[in-house]
């Protein structure tokens, strides 16, 4: 029997940056597409936290007052928008940013995917992550309020109480806060980001065929399966 071939992808990305939900409707694409050429792949998807506003505060802000420092008002900001939303559709999403009632700080929510990786199996992480683009982009949910994310958890199967003592804890959300910095360092500023087995990055929510085209050169980069 053919060992199976490891494929890592790092995605450096934020939730409440519409283009890295894009990015991760892409990168599914793209996995799906070559898990039916090459099914000995296994591909692990591991997500790594960047803030887009990491001077919030932990009660983050009232939507249209960050609009207005941001964009100028909620006029300029619907224009920046538009093109969102048509990718958005394109990729199956359909963003509500109406709905969206307060601009949260999200290192809990950094703390809460890293403890769904630790804690449960990709499967768990991955619907965590998706779960919290799906509560702020669609639901218009705050995803900076603590008993939302443990709502969250909960919905996709992990203890409400380990999770909750996971992102209360001061140690991890000064560790999200670190590897915020740590990938800004590395000269990462904008996201989504990936990485494909340390080898190839890209940036931005690039198209699926590029993402495919990116995992291929990845794997061709990579010594053989032992």
């Amino acid at each position: 029997m053919t060992a199976p071939t490891p494929l890592t992808i790092d995605v450096v990305s934020d939730v409440v940056c519409p283009w890295c939900y894009i990015g991760k409707r892409h990168l599914e694409a793209a996995i799906a597409h070559l898990a039916e050429q090459s099914p000995q792949v296994a591909v692990r998807v591991v997500w790594h936290p960047f803030q887009l506003n990491p001077e919030l505060p932990t009660e983050g802000a009232d939507r249209r007052q960050y609009l207005e420092q941001k964009f100028g008002g909620p006029e300029r900001a619907a224009q920046i928008y538009a093109r969102v939303i048509t990718a958005g559709r394109n990729a199956g999403l359909a963003f509500d940013f109406d709905r969206i009632e307060r601009q949260p700080n999200t290192r809990a929510a950094h703390a809460l995917i890293e403890h769904a990786q630790r804690s449960a199996d990709a499967a768990a992480a991955d619907a965590v992550v998706e779960r919290l683009f799906r509560a702020y982009f669609i639901d218009g949910r705050y995803v900076g309020d603590v008993d939302t994310l443990v709502t969250i958890a909960t919905e996709c199967g992990l203890d409400g109480d380990a999770a909750r003592a996971a992102i209360t804890d001061p140690a991890r959300l000064e560790a999200v806060a670190a590897q915020d910095a740590d990938a800004r360092r590395q000269g990462i500023s904008g996201v989504p980001f990936l990485i494909f087995n340390q080898r190839l990055a890209l940036s931005g929510a690039q198209p699926p065929e590029v993402m495919l085209d990116a995992l291929r050169q990845s794997l061709a980069a990579a010594p053989p399966s032992p």
